[in-house]
């Protein structure tokens, strides 16, 4: 049996989390492996509905172990607060169903506040982030001046990684007209949260080499999409991390044949939230219908969704740059009742015709979709479980859209509830 590494193949929120709750039914572990609580991942079980950012969501499940890898920024007061509120659902975590990689770098609360001067700073040039911190912490982490997880444990080099990012945040922060972060305040705060958040601390490459040593099956799970990733999305209206399934290995300290089969969430048109290019963005009729029946609203910042039809072309470049081996479409019924659909199978830049989401911003600005037009279908598709269960014309939109990405559909989610989602190939068998 193959591991599984689920990621988005577009900008994020195509419906991971229901995909990774599906699957975790046959995993034993489900690992984070980038990102922080900027993530937002909804999962509907029978009449509960779960909002997680940072817990895996895997976590759900009785009997499954969640794991916070080191390629994941930890806000450990969010990530507090969120264990709090599934715990009001009946849902209990403690040490015995999550760890949390040691090596993992914090995001303190300087980052958000610094995260938003810098934002509101960029005056008319947002890049569109949630503010939470996720960048400036990822800043720190690769400058090497970030506290981590296992610095709580010891208040000396607490004290010390303090001083040193200090020396260079308030200067920063000075510079923006912010008021500086004090050494002490800091230093409390943190010795204040550190005995409930160590508990969780654990050698997290070493747990994960010896579930696989027992065969174990491992679910590592995404945040965003291919689209957001630094180096090969839009650039810069990007997160922070790799978020391709290539940083799965890197993220929670495995090697890359641990990776297993790649598994690209996509939805059935394309969203889109914050900032950036958006070529098949449909600011009309269109674009409110699909936004208001799939309820096209930020999970994490309740912010409203851009929308526009299935851009082929990006979806392809994703496969190929991500390695994905098979795609699991999500929202197929929110293209209920449209006449006629519309699908993205090339771009016009400069009088040529390119297959390619090129890099260049001024670029991505200007190409110009190229549709292929495809007719609709009446009937619902909402709860189908089966292909039988598919109108003939839904059947050929999904046929085309694998043949326009080369990248077969694996799975197929009819509605956002657990059961309601069609297997096409198992993704655990490799």
């Amino acid at each position: 049996m193959s591991n599984v590494t689920v990621v988005g193949a577009q900008w994020g929120d195509e419906g991971k989390g229901k995909i990774v709750d599906w699957l975790s039914e046959r995993a034993d572990i489900v690992v984070r492996f980038q990102g922080g609580h900027n993530a937002g991942h909804t999962l509907v079980i029978g009449e509960t509905v779960y909002k997680l950012s940072l817990l895996p969501s895997g976590v759900v499940r009785p009997g499954k172990l969640g794991v916070i890898g080191n390629g994941v920024v930890v806000d450990p007061w969010a990530l507090l607060n969120e264990i709090a509120t599934v715990a009001k659902q009946g849902l209990v975590i403690t040490p015995d169903r999550l760890a949390i990689a040691e090596n993992a770098s914090l995001i303190l609360p300087l980052h958000s506040h610094l995260d938003q001067a810098l934002e509101q700073a960029r005056g008319g040039k947002k890049i569109g982030t949630t503010g939470r911190g996720i960048g400036p912490a990822y800043e720190d982490k690769f400058a090497r001046r970030a506290i981590r997880l296992c610095d709580l444990a010891h208040p000396a080099t607490l004290k010390d990684r303090i001083d040193q990012l200090l020396f260079y945040h308030n200067a920063l922060l000075k510079g923006l007209g912010a008021e500086p972060v004090e050494a002490a305040d800091l230093l409390a705060a943190l010795k204040d949260i550190a005995p409930r958040i160590l508990p969780f601390a654990r050698p997290v490459w070493q747990l994960l080499d010896q579930a696989r040593s027992q065969s174990k099956k491992i679910l590592f799970e995404g945040a965003q999409g291919a689209m957001l990733d630094v180096d090969h999305g839009t650039y810069p209206f990007v997160t922070s991390s790799h978020t391709v399934a290539g940083q799965a290995a890197a993220g929670a300290g495995v090697g890359v044949d641990a990776v297993g089969y790649v598994l690209g969430i996509t939805k059935a048109y394309t969203t889109r939230v914050g900032s950036g290019p958006f070529p098949t963005e449909q600011e009309n009729e269109v674009g409110q219908g699909l936004g208001e029946r799939g309820h096209e609203f930020g999970t994490v910042t309740g912010r409203k969704r851009r929308c526009g039809w299935f851009d082929a072309v990006m979806v392809r470049q994703a496969a190929k740059i991500g390695g994905i081996n098979g795609i699991a479409l999500t929202k197929l019924d929110v293209l209920d009742g449209m006449e006629e659909l519309k699908v993205c199978i090339g771009y016009q830049l400069d009088g040529k015709r390119i297959d390619r989401l090129p890099a260049a911003p001024a670029s991505q600005e200007n190409v110009t979709p190229i549709y292929e037009t495809m007719e609709g279908w009446t009937d619902s598709t909402r709860g189908a479980r089966s292909w039988a269960d598919l109108p003939a014309t839904a059947v050929k939109y999904v046929r085309r859209i694998e043949e326009l990405i080369e990248t077969p559909v694996a799975l197929l989610s009819t509605s956002p509830e657990r059961q309601d989602t069609i297997l096409v190939r198992d993704p655990f068998a490799g």
